[in-house]
This record gives structure tokens, sequence and C-alpha cells, in this order.
């Protein structure tokens, strides 16, 4: 029976854990599948509790951490080939780019017959310095010429890979989007709109904003809340937005909120492990990150039958109908408070045509 050990950087709630999950749990039984992963930050939501309600086995690297370390990375790396070694894989396949990185260095060491990599996005834009990003383009330019096989999360994403940032071949690099079962999304939708707009005290006809995601600087959340406040001046009503999610950022948003005189407005939630039961109750889901792969949260969001609104990055116009399921837009406060103000002001009805179309986009 081949097997396939299967790395990822962290089990951290986000797209990379449903993916390597999903492939775990249902590629062909003639295959014997170990999964492991770096523990999640202690900013992060930990996404292990979706590994247990597959009933999952994993294995957790604690030294495998998303900053570069030498003691950590050398250790993760050491542990990695101990797995190999005990293991014995066929196929390794990582996931992401800390993973990415010593696992296919692990794996190369130890001969493993097949090497994939999936980049679930990528670190060439919006998160280091020239410097740093051209030493990570020469990392994975070295990672790919020996891997069999790269796979890309979209369209646009391969674009970027082959062409703009030129880190692996056009031949060896295959586009295979993320699958997610997104029935828990279509069902309850009403009541759980009803039971979350209940529980934090939101009346039923106010008009909601929300973002998901960690506070970290990439994600943009000033952005968000600069456009909330820019919204508010055009709106016929004042517009509530909620923040799920968390970070060592919070403060730091908080008093920012503040001297935008937008605190009331804002509900802050941490983090939500079953977010079907918050998506709904938004009228409008904001993304404003400065780099994606495939963005988990607009899939999810349209699966609610939920408006979105995201800056133009990554793979988003691969998620995205534009103007019909939501609006691509410029990294300006501006545009996203135009869009935010065109949602609450063309009415529930037409939100629905575009929740609906959204839905059955993705």
């Amino acid at each position: 029976m081949p097997k396939v050990l299967r790395i990822i950087n962290r089990f951290n709630l986000g797209g990379p854990t449903y993916n390597a999950a999903n492939l775990t749990r249902d590629l062909s039984p003639e295959y014997e599948t170990l999964l492991v992963g770096g523990k999640h930050e202690h900013e992060e939501a930990s996404s292990e509790y979706i590994l247990e309600k597959m009933g999952l086995d994993f294995q957790i690297i604690p030294s495998m951490q998303r900053g570069l370390d030498k003691k950590n990375d050398r250790e993760a790396y050491k542990h990695l080939l101990r797995i190999i070694d005990e293991f014995q894989p066929d196929i390794v396949h990582t996931h992401a780019s800390k993973a990415g990185a010593l696992g296919r260095m692990a794996a190369i060491r130890r001969k493993v017959p097949v090497i994939v990599h999936t980049f679930h996005g990528h670190v060439f834009h919006g998160y280091f310095g020239n410097l740093k990003t051209r030493f990570y383009k020469g990392v994975e330019r070295y990672l790919s010429r020996k891997s069999d096989a790269i796979i890309a999360i979209s369209p646009i994403q391969k674009e970027q890979l082959v062409n703009e940032h030129r880190v692996c071949k056009e031949d060896q690099t295959h586009v295979v989007p993320l699958g997610f079962d997104l029935d828990r999304f279509v069902v309850n939708s009403e009541s759980h709109r009803s039971s979350f707009r209940s529980n934090y005290g939101i009346d039923q006809d106010e008009f909601v904003v929300g973002i998901v995601g960690r506070f970290a600087p990439i994600k943009n959340h000033e952005l968000f809340l600069e456009s909330i406040a820019i919204a508010n001046k055009k709106a016929t009503r004042p517009i509530k937005a909620v923040l799920v999610g968390d970070g060592n950022r919070k403060e730091e948003l908080v008093s920012m909120s503040q001297d935008l005189s937008i605190a009331d407005q804002l509900i802050w939630t941490s983090w939500i492990e079953q977010i079907e039961e918050a998506l709904p109750a938004f009228d409008a889901v904001v993304l404003t990150s400065k780099n994606e792969g495939t963005p988990v949260r607009l899939i999810e969001a349209q699966a609610s039958g939920v408006p979105v609104i995201s800056t133009d990055v990554g793979g988003v116009r691969d998620v995205i109908l534009d103007e019909e399921s939501g609006f691509v837009v410029n990294q300006t406060a501006q545009e996203i408070a135009d869009s935010i103000v065109h949602l609450e002001t063309i009415g529930a009805d037409l939100r629905k045509r575009m929740g609906d179309l959204g839905r059955e986009h993705v």
C-alpha cells in the first residue's frame, strides 16, 4: 500500500487545514496517509477539532512555527527526518511555506520517490521587504526544481507563480481548486441569523458588515476600520461592524476605532468555531487583505448567501463574480466604503439576489 506523508504549516483555523484534512479523509483507501503539522500560535484558533470531528489521526511538531528561527527550524527538520525514517512514505505532500521548505528538504535528504507541494498562498507580496522576498524566491526556485509537482489553488495563483514570480515551471504546475463541504452553510441560515443577532444585541433590521480573520498586518484590518468610518458618513443608517478573530494587534485596532469615533458600532467576537452560525447574520462580508491565496471565508460567506467585498489580491477574482455576487475593489478605504454603502442602500431583496448568485457560484 503506497504511503503519503502530508505536512502542513500548523493546525490553525484556515484553508490549509480543511484542504489537508479533506485529502487525508477522502483519498482512495489504497493509500495510507500520515498527517503532521505545527501547533497553532497563541493568537490563532486551533483547528484540531476539525481533525478530531473527522476522526483523523495526526501528529503535532511543536518546533514547526511560522517565523524564521534557526533553533526551532533545525529541530522541526530533524523531527521530520525521524518521521520519514519511521513512516517510509512513497509520497511527501507539503502545504504552505514553512512546511513546504522543511518538509521538502527532509524529503530530498531521505530520497523520497515523489515530492508534491501545494501553495495555499505565497509570501512574495505584502509580507517582507525586497531583500527577504528575493531570498524566499530563491529558496522556492530551488525546492521547485526538486519537486515532482506543484499545485496552485487557482488559475490566478498559477499565473503569479509561473510567470510573475517565476518560482516554478509551467509543465510541473497544476491548478487544483480547494474543495469544501459547504452543506453546513446552506441550511438553517435564517435561524442562525436571528440567533447570532439576538446573542450579540443586534437588531434584526440593522445593517451589519462582518470581517473574519486573525488580526495580523497582512489582513489589513485598519483598512476595514477606515472603510466603516467613511461609510458611516454616506449610509442611510449607522453601520454595525462585527470582527471575528483575534491576535496581538487587537489593542491597536481598538484604539484606532476610538480615534475614528466608530468604537460604539463595533463588536469583537474573538474566534468562532462554528462560523456557519455567524456568517448569515451579516449583510456583507469584507476582506481587506494585502495578499491571499484562495480566500476561504469569501467562499463560505457566499455559500451562506451573503454578498462579499474584497480587495483585488491573489485568487479573489477566481472566487467572486464581480458586480454580481459581490465587489472586487482596489485597496482603498473609499472604494470599500462605497461598496458597503451601495449594498446598504439597494435593499434586502437585491442583496438576497446577489447572495443567491454567490451561493450558486461557489
